[in-house]
């Protein structure tokens, strides 16, 4: 091995750093080629910023000695215990929480707006299983036409919240039983699939084909219409994760009624005469689907506790409170006398859909409001969600 040419390293140092330099001594403390660099005070004696001296700042530490300053009396028996049974039992810490501990959603419009579409068409599917096990096969298949055109602004509003198309693609690559929203690609993929070869067997006329298809879209629809609310019960939002009993029914229910609600508007334009069974019965079952999900949400807001802040603050609140409205006086409006005739109940029909919507923009941008609340975070990290009717709140 060759020596190395020229001089030290060092030495090149002291020669473009030799002498002083606005007073000030620039030499550098590179020391003696071969031994240890050594320290030396610029003034001797000089006190050390931040620092006591002889070490008298090292008391402060546990791992100094038993003296240390943060050492205090030993802790009566039982209370180590007492403390971290409250604090597991979901009583408030002396500590101040300090935030962010969890991130909020970045979700934004087209979500809460794909929710609303899909359980329109979720709720459109249903009913066209409903026709024809009734027998109206028309009523079935007007109701398949109102559910593909309610689905197909699912996937568009899928890749716009996702930025790019191929990462909806990659979601089909495996099926993962554990993730809500790989459920949810297959499940919207299956729906479609089956809906679209239902309305194709329409128009080519082959009715029994269409009725098969159409079961299947139904059952599909099922788990479409839940899976949104199971995706949001499954983050670390308290809100959401708080609400993870209700949330799924409360989905159903407004699925079904947007989707009667929809398809009884197409069936009057399209000529349905009033007091046509299929007609008198989709007005029963989105009045009574709006109603369970009112009362649902009612239930599940009390039993929220201090959680349901976020329901009823900020744009969240407002817009559940004029979803409720729109659903009481659509309740009104269908139980009015019937001299109102049917633009009144075309008038209810419509509020529950605008309702319908206002509940997934509500719940998607409560989600946010309870992310950034960091004490209702802590809180619903120390405790279970079965103690959840006996948190302080």
């Amino acid at each position: 091995m060759s020596k190395p040419k020229g001089p030290p390293p060092e030495d090149e140092i002291r020669a473009a750093y030799a002498g002083h330099v606005d007073g000030r001594d620039m030499t550098p403390a590179v020391g003696t080629r071969g031994e240890p660099g050594r320290y030396r005070r610029a003034v001797e004696g000089a006190a050390v910023a931040l620092a006591k001296r002889d070490w008298g700042d090292a008391r402060w530490s546990y791992l100094y000695d038993k003296a240390t300053s943060y050492r205090s009396d030993t802790p009566a028996n039982g209370s180590v215990d007492a403390a971290a049974r409250r604090a597991r039992d979901g009583e408030e810490v002396t500590v101040p929480v300090a935030g962010p501990m969890i991130r909020p959603p970045v979700w934004t419009w087209e979500v809460p707006t794909y929710f609303w579409f899909g359980g329109i068409a979720t709720g459109s599917a249903f009913v066209a299983l409903g026709c024809d096990a009734a027998g109206d096969h028309r009523s079935a298949a007007i109701a398949r036409k109102v559910a593909i055109g309610a689905i197909g602004p699912g996937a568009p509003l899928l890749v716009l919240d996702l930025g790019r198309p191929e990462r909806f693609i990659y979601m089909l690559r495996i099926f993962k039983t554990r993730s809500p929203m790989s459920q949810g690609a297959w499940s919207l993929s299956a729906f479609s699939g089956l809906l679209g070869g239902a309305v194709a067997a329409d128009v080519f006329k082959r009715p029994r084909l269409a009725r098969w298809l159409g079961a299947g879209a139904a059952v599909t629809g099922i788990h479409l219409g839940s899976y949104t609310g199971v995706l949001l019960a499954a983050t670390a939002v308290p809100v959401w994760n708080r609400s993870r009993l209700f949330l799924p029914p409360i989905f159903v229910c407004t699925a079904s009624a947007t989707g009667a609600a929809a398809t009884r508007l197409v069936l009057a334009a399209t000529g349905l005469p009033p007091g046509h069974p299929t007609r008198s019965a989709l007005g029963t079952i989105e009045t009574a689907a709006m109603g369970t999900e009112l009362l649902l949400s009612t239930i599940n807001e009390r039993r929220l506790g201090a959680y349901a802040d976020a329901l009823e603050e900020g744009r969240p609140g407002t817009l559940f409170k004029v979803a409720k409205w729109m659903i009481r006086t659509g309740l009104a409006l269908r139980f009015a006398p019937t001299r109102g005739g049917p633009p009144v109940h075309h008038l209810a029909s419509v509020l529950y859909l605008l309702a319908g919507l206002a509940f997934r923009f509500a719940w998607v941008g409560s989600g946010r409001a309870s992310a950034l609340d960091h004490d209702a975070v802590a809180r619903a990290a120390r405790t279970r969600p079965r103690d959840l009717g006996r948190e302080p709140g």
